[in-house]
């Protein structure tokens, strides 16, 4: 890959990466919101299922519209990881700012609730789980905005790399030769 097409292949993954984030945050905002109406937290689900093939629009964009429709599974494979890094940092950021400056505790007492109700109190007591879940708490409790954002920033960009395996090898193109 010659310095232009590297600078050329880094500006698109920036702006898919971008694209990416808007993706994940709106996914993270039906999450909190479904934490209370099953139906967000359905439509935060279907949205992150739905993420391998917005990935896929948007290589095919710039393997048909950069590329002139062909791009090699290497070429590919780091175009989707570097779409990942980009999109996972600024999710990573925005995710950071709600949990620092807007939620003030507000998941881990949705969570707190949903778990104290009669019948997931009998359930979780019946499978022997109490300390389990008392722990689990105590270290949600305690865990820091930054470690959420970082944790999550890890995750993002490790599935971007297992993610853009598949998604290389069915996307890649190579030029025909006539003869």
């Amino acid at each position: 890959m010659t310095p232009p097409e590297y600078i050329q292949l880094k500006a698109f993954a920036r702006i898919d990466g971008a694209l990416l984030s808007l993706l994940f945050v709106a996914a993270f905002a039906c999450y909190v919101v479904g934490l209370k109406s099953p139906v967000y937290g359905l439509l935060a689900l279907l949205t992150i299922v739905l993420t391998p093939v917005f990935v896929v629009v948007r290589l095919k964009r710039f393997r048909d519209e950069a590329l002139l429709g062909k791009i090699s599974f290497r070429r590919a494979w780091f175009y989707v990881a570097l779409m990942f890094c980009y999109g996972g940092l600024l999710f990573a950021l925005a995710q950071y700012a709600y949990l620092a400056y807007l939620d003030h505790g507000y998941m881990l007492m949705v969570i707190t609730e949903m778990l104290s109700t009669a019948e997931t109190a009998e359930l979780i007591n019946q499978m022997g789980m109490t300390d389990q879940i008392s722990e689990s708490l105590h270290v949600l409790q305690n865990t820091r905005p930054i470690d959420f954002a970082l944790n999550m920033l890890m995750t993002v960009v490790l599935s971007g790399m297992m993610l853009g395996m598949p998604i290389a090898a069915v996307m890649q193109k190579k030029e025909i030769e006539i003869k």
